[in-house]
């Protein structure tokens, strides 16, 4: 059995790691489609105007807000449900199976920011130490 204290003193911290993979991760989805960095080549020519266009600007700013762990709880929610739209418009048309409409990045992202939304962003972030003061 894992020691009570090891748990309340890991989970917090932990949180916080999540967040931060998390957010980093969903950031380069949008720096690819609106900085070219990492450059993918369906993004040339990707109009800011435009539904991929949005996406990046959500994916980007609301990436360094759950990196930074600002506004975590109100961003994550936003971003969840950015994704199962994401989910339901482009890849449940494809197939129901995740796994066979290449929709289990929107799916894992809608579940890990839904999960955010109501833990919050852990110890190390701009919220906590907000609420710390």
């Amino acid at each position: 059995m894992i020691d009570q204290k090891f748990i309340s003193i890991w989970t917090p911290r932990l949180l916080s790691v999540l967040r931060i993979v998390v957010g980093l991760l969903f950031l380069q989805h949008g720096a690819a489609k609106l900085l070219g960095v990492p450059h993918v080549a369906m993004f040339d020519g990707l109009k800011l105007v435009s539904l991929i266009g949005l996406a990046g600007v959500l994916e980007l700013v609301g990436g360094l807000l759950i990196v930074l762990g600002l506004f975590t709880r109100p961003v994550a929610f936003i971003l969840s449900g950015f994704m199962a739209v994401a989910y339901f418009m482009a890849h449940a048309p494809q197939g129901a199976l995740p796994i066979l409409n290449q929709g289990e990045l929107a799916v894992l992202y809608c579940f890990a920011f839904l999960y955010l939304a109501v833990a919050g962003g852990g110890t190390a972030s701009i919220d906590a130490a907000r609420n710390r003061a």
